[in-house]
């Protein structure tokens, strides 16, 4: 049909002459063909500053939408938000590419560490926001982390309640100061230090090498699991940071590294959060699948997602 078009309006020729998209062109005869439009441009255009790659990959760690709210299963190494060391490939801005055709883009309610992987909620309004920032602060939501931590805790299960204070200096990484445990006991000799809760379960264990925990934040200090695991010996694997980058766990509760075919990369996984939806009043709860690399390692462990209750707590409440 574009031929036909070019014929009639004289814009094909041959032997400088007009033509007709039925002739046909002897040897020897020159041709004149009008320069032709570029190709379509490609649909996947990026999205304000989003590249295609970008929007797809946030796009597709969507675990809920609707009008209100979205919860995200958040792929480790990808950081909540801007920072120092962070770079400006993070949520926050990505957040542009889930808009799904709403005016504003969604709006972090709280944040994960860079290499934490799991729920993660934004919220559509300032409303909703407000809300929900409301029900984690007064711990009206119940999260529930997975990890594997080196050794086997004793007891199995149990409270950590050391408090937490930034040490000085900058930690590696970007990721902030690294925070220091203190003993309850000794909180008047540490005005900074803010007070610290978390809940832990061993799930299930590998001889005295690893365990797999779950673990449950009652308060939400910075890096407050990763500080807790390491300070009772058993940091969690892949941690450089708490458990040191090249210190191999043997056995012995001590060490973020375990050799052999796992991964080095940090196994700490926000597997469910439970929380009232802000509009509608449901009690709703959202679960994360494993990221890559710590399926593998359940794999090679032979653990089964499907062993183990996805509430080890709600028992023992």
């Amino acid at each position: 049909m574009a031929v036909e078009k070019l014929c009639r309006t004289g814009q094909i020729r041959v032997d400088s002459g007009r033509v007709k998209a039925s002739d046909r062109v002897a040897p020897g005869q020159t041709v004149r063909v009008p320069p032709l439009p570029d190709a379509a441009p490609r649909t996947e255009a990026r999205v304000q500053g989003v590249s295609a790659a970008d929007a797809r990959m946030i796009q597709a760690a969507v675990l809920w939408k609707d009008e209100h709210m979205i919860v995200l299963n958040k792929p480790a190494g990808l950081p909540s938000q801007g920072g120092s060391g962070q770079g400006d490939r993070h949520v926050d801005g990505l957040a542009e590419a889930l808009k799904f055709g709403y005016k504003e883009k969604p709006k972090l309610v709280h944040r994960l560490d860079k290499d934490t992987s799991g729920v993660l909620m934004l919220a559509r309004t300032d409303r909703v926001a407000r809300a929900l920032s409301e029900a984690l602060r007064h711990r009206n939501a119940r999260k529930i982390y997975w990890a594997v931590v080196a050794g086997v805790p004793h007891p199995r299960q149990g409270s950590i309640k050391f408090a937490l204070e930034k040490a000085p200096g900058r930690g590696r990484g970007g990721e902030g100061e690294k925070m220091l445990c203190v003993h309850p006991a000794k909180m008047a000799d540490h005005p900074d230090a803010k007070r610290a809760h978390t809940d832990f379960f061993t799930l299930w264990f590998l001889g005295n090498r690893l365990s797999w925990m779950a673990l449950e934040p009652v308060t939400g200090r910075t890096h407050q699991l990763r500080a807790h695991m390491a300070e009772i010996g058993h940091p969690i694997l892949g941690d450089g940071k708490y458990g040191g980058s090249d210190t191999e766990n043997l056995g012995d509760g001590w060490g973020a590294g375990a050799g052999g075919e796992l991964s080095k990369k940090l196994h700490l996984h926000a597997r469910s959060l439970t929380i009232e939806h802000p509009i509608t009043k449901t009690l709703m709860t959202f679960t994360a699948p494993l990221p890559d690399h710590m399926a593998r390692t359940w794999k090679l462990l032979d653990w089964k997602e499907t062993d183990v209750p996805a509430d080890p707590f709600e028992a023992i409440r």
